[in-house]
């Protein structure tokens, strides 16, 4: 196993277990399209990086930040449902990104490269992970309670909005790391098939969650190992990976059913 790919499976397998438990909750909350749609909107931040020569992963977390930030204020201020305002935005971003972004680039920005992983990125990846679970682990009940009943929620003192800015912040930095193993075009993944496995498995919020980062971590490191034993990229692999994990578990919950 070369170090790229070691480096590439440690990352792989950080980001699996944050996407799968962040997306634990996009699911919950029926926000699926806004998991897939960010990363679309990273695609200009990466293309502008390139372009200007700095780091085009701090310009993907750039454009993710801000398009986080006017989601939420604009779900605000305007009672719209968060897909609604994300369907107005990720296909001019990504119409975007593929006009600006170089040609030779555009292939690795849309499915990723683990091949050019090294150990800061996934020493970043392994502390950004681990920080977006223990924050979204303190709000998690929070979240939930706001999804049930937001005046419930705040009822009892819960600043429903601030939470949810903070929880699509996490969601943004999860995806900005994602991107480098997935590509734009597929790190919505991360956040929505794992934890649509999970639910059809779990039976309380506690197993979901845990299964939502085990099959996400599961996801990411196999599609891995398979991209460094076929040569193939890494993005849809992953993907194929996910959906056999979640076929499996719609099987899985058929045959219970009729037993």
């Amino acid at each position: 196993m070369t170090e790229g790919l070691i480096f590439g499976l440690i990352t792989a397998i950080s980001v699996g277990l944050s996407g799968g438990y962040l997306g634990s909750l996009m699911v919950l909350e029926r926000m699926a399209l806004v998991g897939d749609a960010l990363s679309h909107v990273a695609l200009p931040g990466l293309a502008l990086g390139i372009l200007l020569n700095f780091n085009p992963f701090l310009g993907a977390f750039g454009f993710l930040f801000a398009s986080a930030v006017i989601i939420w204020h604009l779900g605000r201020i305007t009672k719209l449902y968060y897909e609604t305002i994300v369907a107005a935005l990720f296909t001019l971003a990504l119409a975007i990104g593929i006009l600006i972004i170089p040609q030779p680039d555009l292939l690795e920005a849309l499915f990723g490269d683990i091949t050019k992983i090294g150990l800061a990125d996934t020493v970043a990846a392994i502390i950004i992970s681990i920080a977006a679970m223990l924050l979204t682990r303190i709000i998690y009940r929070k979240i939930v309670l706001g999804i049930i009943s937001e005046e419930l929620a705040s009822s009892t003192g819960i600043n429903v909005a601030g939470i949810n800015l903070l929880y699509l912040l996490l969601v943004s930095l999860t995806v900005a790391v994602g991107i480098r193993i997935v590509g734009t075009l597929l790190v919505g993944f991360l956040v929505v098939v794992p934890a649509a496995t999970a639910k059809n498995l779990s039976s309380n919020l506690y197993r979901y969650s845990l299964l939502s980062s085990i099959f996400g971590a599961i996801s990411s490191s196999s599609g891995i190992l398979l991209s460094g034993s076929l040569a193939l990229p890494s993005g849809p692999l992953i993907v194929l990976s996910g959906v056999t994990i979640f076929l499996t578990a719609v099987l899985i919950r058929w045959v219970l059913k009729l037993s």
